[in-house]
């Protein structure tokens, strides 16, 4: 699904401007990650695509829909938000219960809501805690049942806030292996992360932003080395892009396999 936003600001009450004059398409079936120091306008952005947020200028559009003309609850058949703290999310008292929340309310069928949730649940490694209450598991499994929860939606787009924090090595790996199938089913994926090298393992394409505006925005091998425009968004680039530049490869590897053909060639 098509996403598209047109020279967008966004006041919040207070007064302070969250974002100034962006634009930026986004293509169905894209993954793109969004990176920048806290405070650049990330999650402000992203929520303009589900419609928690409206533009005060501008317009958002998701397909064909303007976001303004429709309520977040019908924005959620669209497009599924990963909210950066899962106790933002949980509402219900059982992990399975909260799984099948949004495919209800999404009016699926029964016996949709329940193959989407036992799919879910088995996707993140959850399915023995569907009768746990959430907050009996350690806060990165309660991410993983917020995951849980959009994915049982299936909604053409995914956002993930920070889907790596407090994750260990492991959760990492899964949070990966799940992106990678949402991509192979043609999902839109947009991640906002500090995580810089799990952005360079999974995402193609990157838009790095500071202070309400876009800076960068084009391929992930592009973006990500360029130290001098991350430096200004506090971000650095992937462990193997500094490695690279630090042995003068003529590439900007963002995989160990890339890595090592760039220093064998360089070698030969």
């Amino acid at each position: 699904m098509n996403l598209a936003l047109e020279d967008v600001s966004f006041t919040y009450p207070g007064g302070a401007e969250a974002l100034r004059g962006v634009s930026l398409r986004i293509a169905a079936g894209e993954a793109v990650a969004i990176v920048g120091e806290n405070g650049a306008g990330k999650t402000t952005l992203v929520k303009q695509l589900n419609g928690l947020l409206k533009p005060s200028r501008g317009r958002v559009t998701v397909g064909e829909w303007d976001t303004r003309e429709h309520t977040v609850a019908k924005m959620a058949a669209r497009v599924g938000f990963v909210f950066q703290n899962p106790d933002d999310q949980i509402v219900e008292r059982s992990v399975g219960e909260e799984v099948a929340f949004g495919p209800r309310k999404l009016g699926q069928s029964p016996a949709d809501v329940a193959a989407n949730t036992a799919a879910a649940l088995a996707m993140v490694g959850l399915s023995a805690e569907e009768k746990t209450h959430p907050y009996d598991l350690t806060a990165p499994q309660r991410k993983l049942v917020t995951l849980a929860s959009v994915l049982a939606m299936r909604t053409p787009c995914v956002i993930f806030d920070e889907p790596t924090m407090g994750q260990d090595a492991r959760g990492v790996a899964l949070i990966g292996g799940i992106v990678e199938r949402l991509k192979a089913e043609g999902r839109t994926l947009i991640n906002i992360t500090h995580d810089i090298d799990f952005c360079a393992a999974h995402f193609e394409r990157v838009i790095a932003m500071a202070d309400g505006r876009v800076l960068a925005d084009g391929p992930a091998a592009d973006v990500l080395a360029r130290a001098d425009l991350l430096a200004t968004t506090n971000v650095e680039p992937p462990q193997l892009v500094r490695l690279a530049q630090a042995l003068a490869l003529p590439a900007a590897p963002l995989t160990v396999e890339a890595f090592v053909q760039a220093l064998q060639a360089r070698d030969q």
